[in-house]
């Protein structure tokens, strides 16, 4: 599945197994090396009475308790292929993952599934960069291309914590030339998954921000689209003030780098004070292949 686009070939690929019944956590990991996608999600009977089914998330080095593009894949998958019944005009169902169970929302029109939508967790600040030389060394840029910003470099997660770092322009974005071992000991030295470059510019005139990701520990040099970062700048611009108080949903485009354009909406609801409360994010997802994967008796 190609997730967080509406084209075969983009946005973020995705490996689905339906059913990873019998399947040990070594299969599961091994199975995702070989699949050698930034995700593979294998789906379970849940142990959760709430949930809908159970998903577990896999990189090709280990698991994950949460993920953006793995959700919207795998509901949209399991949508598909008829495993819950759908209602028009969404049909709300609740996913297991590591951090809990989630609700996900599925568009749907004519008996078909359309855009997934899920509620991720409750948004968790955490530490401000303050010596930016580490990040500037890390990505390859001028320490001062984040002095022009005039925000934060810093650590929000939603599920998963991701350093968001903000730069001026699309020139500067495009500039971007990450060394892989400083960004890893960068991100491990601030508790976060992975590094969120963005700027408030964009190539499509109905998109707010660009982004690059990075998350090189988990054996992903560049992601082409990453949701469970997408939700954290949602809160991040609302915080920080970007994000004005009459606007509750943007674009992120991401991947363009790649050759792997994806559009990833976002939905920041806030609380009576005006604090972003509930994060939601989604896109449309494409099939592209269908197989059978042979475990042997390993």
């Amino acid at each position: 599945m190609d997730v967080f686009t509406d084209q075969p070939f983009a946005g973020n690929a995705l490996c689905v197994v339906p059913d990873g019944t019998g399947l040990s956590t070594e299969q599961m990991q091994a199975i995702a090396r070989e699949m050698n996608l930034s995700e593979t999600t294998f789906v379970l009977p849940p142990t959760d009475p709430n949930a809908t089914y159970w998903m577990r998330i896999f990189t090709t080095v280990r698991e994950i308790p949460f993920a953006g593009h793995p959700s919207v894949g795998t509901a949209y998958v399991m949508a598909r292929a008829g495993r819950f019944p759908l209602q028009e005009p969404v049909t709300r169902i609740f996913q297991q993952v590591g951090v809990g169970t989630l609700p996900i929302d599925i568009e749907v029109s004519a008996g078909k599934p359309g855009r997934v939508i899920m509620t991720q967790g409750t948004p968790v600040f955490g530490a401000v960069l303050r010596d930016l030389t580490p990040v500037a060394e890390a990505l390859g840029v001028e320490p001062t291309a984040f002095a022009r910003t005039k925000l934060p470099t810093q650590v929000v997660s939603t599920g998963l914590g991701h350093l968001l770092v903000p730069v001026p322009d699309l020139v500067t974005i495009g500039r971007l030339r990450p060394n892989a071992a400083r960004l890893d000991t960068l991100l491990g030295g601030c508790g976060a998954l992975g590094c969120f470059v963005f700027c408030l510019q964009a190539t499509a005139p109905d998109t707010f921000a660009h982004a690059r990701m990075f998350a090189p520990g988990d054996g992903v040099p560049e992601d082409p689209a990453t949701g469970s970062a997408a939700g954290p700048l949602g809160a991040y611009l609302a915080v920080h003030g970007v994000l004005p108080k009459t606007q509750t949903a943007f674009v992120v485009e991401q991947g363009i780098e790649m050759g792997r354009p994806s559009r990833i909406w976002v939905e920041v609801i806030r609380d009576a004070l005006g604090m972003p409360a509930t994060i939601r994010v989604g896109g449309t997802t494409v099939p592209v292949i269908r197989g059978t994967i042979e475990v042997g008796q390993g």
